[in-house]
């Protein structure tokens, strides 16, 4: 699923409970080459078909969505972790900033067009991306930054406990990891958690 151009046999999952409207849908899917597609009409019992079909992008399109209905696909959406586009006819501000908070990529108010749906599908998917790649970065650079604070902590214990300056600390750090074919934040964190025992 990554580069620009979205794959054609990519496993499409539409939720329609009004087969008419899951019709144009699934021309527009046809038009734009996509076969592996798969279109239920019953909210119930959704979450186990996503999980036997895994599919690589979710369409939800609600007609007239109420409250509880929309409730019920906002934790859907949240727990999957997939590329989600949802037509919707009518909806109100509360629902939008719902739907954006539950991970949908694509909230479609008034759009269901066939000529419309591969367009929308490609931006659902390449929004997903991107985001996946925002909030992995975003875990990288915590991680590296909570890394950095037990290396901190670290080298200031081996200073007091070992009369070493900064610099002889952190060679020490590096040469036990080293030696030990482990992260210097592991032999730090090890470090920390001794003197945390001896202390």
């Amino acid at each position: 699923m990554s580069g620009s151009r979205i794959s054609a046999d990519l496993t499409i999952l539409v939720i329609d409970e009004n087969a008419i409207r899951a019709s144009i849908i699934e021309e527009g899917l046809a038009e734009a080459g996509h076969r592996k597609v798969t279109v239920i009409h019953e909210v119930q019992g959704v979450a186990r078909l996503i999980e036997t079909l895994q599919p690589d992008v979710i369409i939800i399109d609600i007609e007239s969505p109420n409250r509880d209905m929309m409730e019920h696909m906002f934790q859907l959406t949240r727990s999957v972790s997939r590329p989600i586009a949802m037509f919707v006819d009518s909806s109100d501000t509360a629902s939008i900033e719902a739907a954006v908070d539950a991970g949908v990529s694509a909230y479609i108010v008034d759009g269901l067009k066939k000529e419309r749906v591969k367009p929308i599908l490609d931006m659902a998917v390449s929004r997903f991306n991107a985001f996946s790649r925002l909030q992995r970065e975003l875990a990288e650079a915590r991680n590296a930054l909570e890394e950095r604070k037990v290396i901190e902590r670290a080298k200031g214990i081996l200073m007091k406990m070992r009369g070493l300056s900064e610099e002889e600390a952190f060679a020490l750090l590096r040469q036990s990891a080293m030696n030990e074919k482990k992260k210097i934040a592991d032999i730090a964190q090890s470090v920390v958690t001794a003197a945390g025992l001896l202390l």
